[in-house]
């Protein structure tokens, strides 16, 4: 956004809402049901992109805003985007979808489906009426991790961190027991729960009860008895834990400080319900049946939504064209490559909005340093600063 990028706010109005069932703002799992006095927790209707397309129009409305000039964006932004084309050609008149799809797959179906189990399988989930106090944070983290490994890569994993160990000196060990063992049994005991969360482990409860369970342990077990408790066996205090393992348990342990468990399984069934040929029609006709110019964008390495969707779009929507961003980075190509897409998007509204586009010396003096990311995204994708520092 600035002076000669693609979201010129000397030029355009930027008009951009948050989604219901987010805990940042509209309502949510965490507004106050002023019915009880209490949030709304498990009991928040389920709502749909479309819905919230729905919202958003009401909100321009009220602003008096009679005409959309572009609508743009990336992912679950994307599938908003082609609601959006639903308002017709003279509403809004162009679009550009990023690294979306016209429906959700079932291959991303079924990895929301393995993050909202991480969270119910939490003993502190309580169906949804938890304490704010104290959430399903080990569910919630889980499912971030999950979810991180879908945004990036193999590739970007890979060359981002191998098989690296973590530097303790750098990031601490996030599990860290604060009881060192000193048994064979119990330095395996803490291997075998590397990045477990429980309390117990942590404080060492297990240490020193093995040999008052001899009795009932299975035969030949002299590390489970404790006959070598006090032998000369030389053990570490903490497992070596790879880079890739320290990156996914900091973003989990990070995520859970500023999301909430029920928001993150309403936010993910909602978009499990997005499919613009529901209630429509067949996808190729309700696609077909989209008027306006249209730019659609993929990410080469996008194994989330698959660079063959968004050419199914393009190829489906009648005054479509199809751009391709080469990026090692998957999913999160979308939120990291920003000048390859800002010179795309600039050149899209000098070709169809020539009366918003501003010379080419201006786009020029642009700043490349402008273009990099500097905030993560709320929700799931980048989280770019952080990503560089493993």
């Amino acid at each position: 956004m600035g002076k000669g990028l693609a979201f010129d706010s000397s030029k355009f109005f930027i008009f951009c809402a948050n989604v219901m069932g987010s805990p940042y703002g509209t309502a949510s799992s965490v507004t106050i049901d002023p019915d009880t006095g209490r949030p709304y927790g498990p009991e928040f209707p389920q709502t749909t992109i479309r819905d919230d397309v729905r919202l958003h129009k009401k909100v321009l409305d009220m602003l008096g805003v009679k005409q959309v000039a572009i609508c743009l964006g990336g992912s679950m932004g994307g599938m908003q985007v082609l609601e959006w084309a639903f308002f017709g050609p003279d509403y809004v008149c162009n679009i550009v979808p990023i690294a979306t799809s016209a429906r959700h797959s079932a291959w991303c179906i079924s990895w929301g489906e393995a993050q909202r189990q991480a969270i119910y399988s939490d003993p502190k989930y309580l169906d949804g009426y938890y304490s704010p106090e104290d959430p399903p944070a080990t569910g919630l983290s889980a499912a971030r991790m999950s979810a991180l490994l879908t945004y990036r890569s193999r590739d970007s994993f890979e060359s981002r961190f191998g098989r690296k160990y973590n530097d303790p000196k750098k990031h601490p060990h996030e599990y860290a027991p604060r009881v060192a063992p000193s048994t064979p049994a119990e330095h395996a005991l803490l291997v075998h729960n590397d990045g477990n969360k429980s309390e117990n482990i942590m404080k060492g409860v297990y240490f020193n009860k093995r040999g008052d369970n001899s009795s009932s342990s299975s035969e030949g077990g002299e590390i489970a008895d404790g006959k070598h408790r006090n032998n000369e066996h030389s053990v570490a205090a903490v497992p070596n834990v790879f880079s890739a393992q320290s990156y996914l348990r900091y973003q989990g342990n990070k995520f859970v400080k500023r999301f909430d468990a029920n928001c993150y399984i309403s936010i993910s069934r909602k978009m499990d319900t997005h499919d613009i040929a529901n209630e429509r029609g067949e996808i190729e006709e309700v696609l077909g049946s989209i008027r306006q110019p249209t730019m659609v964008i993929g990410i080469e390495s996008d194994g989330l939504y698959t660079i063959s969707e968004q050419y199914e779009l393009a190829k489906s929507i009648p005054n479509a064209e199809m751009v391709t961003i080469q990026s090692p980075d998957g999913h999160d190509g979308f939120l990291l490559e920003f000048d390859q897409i800002n010179r795309h998007i600039l050149r899209f509204i000098r070709t169809h909005l020539p009366r918003f586009a501003r010379s080419n010396k201006d786009e020029v003096g642009a700043d490349i340093n402008e273009l990099k990311a500097t905030k993560s995204s709320l929700f799931g994708e980048a989280e770019m600063d952080d990503m560089l520092k493993w």
